[in-house]
């Protein structure tokens, strides 16, 4: 029976990829370390409703360990891979670089080689839209901006922090199976998303508890850092539409004039973003009306690693599977908070 696996399938974005893809009658494999980077309580309350599902099977361990990863593709026939384990969190690559190294870079050997000797179809590799840095913002006088989208298309070998950087090799190590390989695989990068079941030290998810708990949120440079919020199930829609859509040798690539969205080999770049970046201070406003509560905000300078300003360029997204983002920011925190509500009993 041929199957999808999921890495990281307790996370954020993968119990929510995994509980669509059992929907719709597919069987999921998942593999998830359960480690403690946030509540394990959370991983295993998305778990337990996974586990509801009859065409679910979930194997507790790490990707590095090689004879566990070797015997997932043994037992099974996958046709997909969507590769979403990994050591997450810019500011914390900061405290502890060497578990980014092991996670992000090592532990994605034993993979790619069981996708290479199974001959997977197609490998989609979550990348971050941390690889782009700042080069896509230009701040003119005052506070407003002159924005560029970040495009697939640009060059992002400048990143700004360890967790970019260790996205970054990620792609290039599957770049590396493509050609050689010629194993199938797509890297997508993810524009800041926030939903229902979310990881608690992202900004939704932290600012609505410090305000319910009456805690000040530190605001990152001034306030004027603006993100490209995606809602969760615009971000599943796009892996869901790209799953079915392994990418090819594009044979009008050129060393010349390398394009870094395709290769010669059948690799591809694709963003998932809303392409509409918010200023944080206006994100916050949406929370507090929702909430019915004002925030104590504490105003700092911007953190090393971070940056100013995330924007997508989903035209590539729209092109190739006719979808486009489309969750509005008040809709999505809406249903954010009517979750938080419900899981916390607040």
């Amino acid at each position: 029976m041929e199957s999808i696996l999921i890495t990281g399938v307790c996370g954020f974005i993968g119990y929510h990829l995994a509980h669509r893809l059992l929907e719709e009658g597919s069987h999921v494999v998942g593999i998830d370390n359960m480690n403690p980077y946030y509540e394990v309580a959370l991983k295993k309350s998305r778990l337990s409703l996974l586990e509801e599902s009859q065409g679910f099977s979930f194997v507790r361990g790490d990707l590095g360990n090689r004879p566990l990863v070797e015997g997932v593709f043994e037992k099974n026939r996958f046709e997909t891979v969507v590769h979403l384990a990994a050591q997450a969190g810019v500011r914390y690559s900061l405290v502890d670089p060497y578990i980014y190294a092991e996670r992000n870079i090592t532990s994605l050997l034993p993979l790619l080689e069981g996708c290479r000797k199974r001959e997977v179809r197609h490998l989609l590799f979550a990348s971050s839209s941390s690889v782009y840095g700042e080069h896509g913002s230009m701040p003119r006088e005052g506070n407003a901006f002159a924005a560029r989208a970040f495009s697939a298309h640009d060059s992002v070998d400048h990143p700004v922090s360890l967790y970019a950087a260790t996205k970054r090799a990620g792609e290039l190590i599957c770049h590396s199976y493509a050609a050689f390989a010629g194993l199938p695989v797509t890297a997508l990068r993810f524009f800041t998303v926030y939903g229902p079941w979310g990881r608690p030290d992202m900004a939704c998810y932290r600012f609505t508890r410090l305000i319910l708990e009456g805690r000040p949120i530190d605001m990152y440079n001034f306030g004027k850092m603006r993100r490209d919020f995606t809602y969760i199930d615009d971000i599943v829609e796009g892996v869901v539409r790209i799953m079915s859509k392994p990418p090819v040798c594009d044979p009008s690539w050129k060393d010349s004039r390398p394009d870094p969205a395709t290769s010669a080999a059948p690799f591809r770049v694709f963003n998932i973003g809303r392409g509409k970046p918010v200023e944080l201070l206006r994100f916050v406003e949406i929370i507090e009306k929702e909430l019915g509560k004002k925030a104590l905000k504490n105003f700092i300078p911007i953190q090393p690693g971070d940056v100013t300003e995330t924007f997508a360029d989903t035209g590539d997204l729209t092109r190739v599977t006719g979808f486009a983002p489309e969750v509005p920011l008040e809709e999505g925190i809406r249903r954010f908070i009517r979750w938080y509500s419900e899981y916390h009993g607040v």
